[in-house]
């Protein structure tokens, strides 16, 4: 169905399917986690090619965005979707740079989308509200830009912070998650939280 969109069935179970495509100048990661028992769906970051994402969000059953940060990368489909009716959820932080929104993101929330559940992960050190997302009862996360393949997201850019980005990946994803969880980023590939832990340290000392 979303094959000529360029959709990828990356993750699914007996209760849900997770789709990625990319889009923009510099290949963003959305993401869609479908119930498959209602239909429903939720988009993670509304972030470029518009047009796209609303096609791919009607053939998938989006009713609600979440918004990982407000970087400009991540939100400039975001009116675009609001305009289509598709409430858009960001981190009171960054809600400052998004051009709209429809409501605020608490820490520990759980968003329910038909039978799926989201459970929210406040990370800041890329930006003050910076989120991640845990599919309750699966083993993914969707980590934004806080934590890639071989280590933290940029730390430099306007309220970014290093030592705060390092506490959020240790207090907030290694240490509640086993090593088998997925992580999957914003830009690039995925990798596991087995993958990423031990080498802590070596971010830490290299300093980014």
């Amino acid at each position: 169905m979303t094959a000529d969109l360029n959709v990828e069935l990356i993750w699914s179970n007996a209760a849900c399917e997770v789709h990625r495509f990319v889009v923009g100048p510099v290949e963003n990661n959305v993401y869609v986690a479908r119930c498959r028992q209602s239909g429903e769906a939720v988009l993670i970051d509304a972030a470029n090619e518009h047009d796209r994402l609303l096609a791919v969000a009607r053939q998938l059953g989006v009713t609600m965005v979440l918004e990982t940060h407000g970087h400009w990368d991540h939100i400039q489909a975001v009116e675009q979707v609001r305009d289509a009716g598709i409430d858009v959820w960001v981190r009171e932080e960054d809600k400052g740079m998004l051009p709209s929104y429809d409501h605020l993101l608490e820490d520990d929330d759980v968003l329910s989308v038909g039978t799926l559940r989201l459970r929210t992960i406040h990370t800041p050190g890329h930006t003050p509200g910076s989120i991640c997302f845990a599919l309750v009862d699966t083993p993914l996360v969707f980590t934004g830009d806080t934590l890639f393949p071989g280590g933290p997201g940029n730390a430099t850019f306007e309220g970014g912070d290093f030592p705060t980005i390092i506490r959020s990946i240790e207090t907030r994803l290694f240490r509640p998650f086993g090593p088998e969880t997925l992580i999957w980023p914003g830009h690039g590939a995925p990798s596991t939280i087995g993958a990423e832990s031990p080498h802590l340290d070596e971010w830490v000392d290299r300093g980014w």
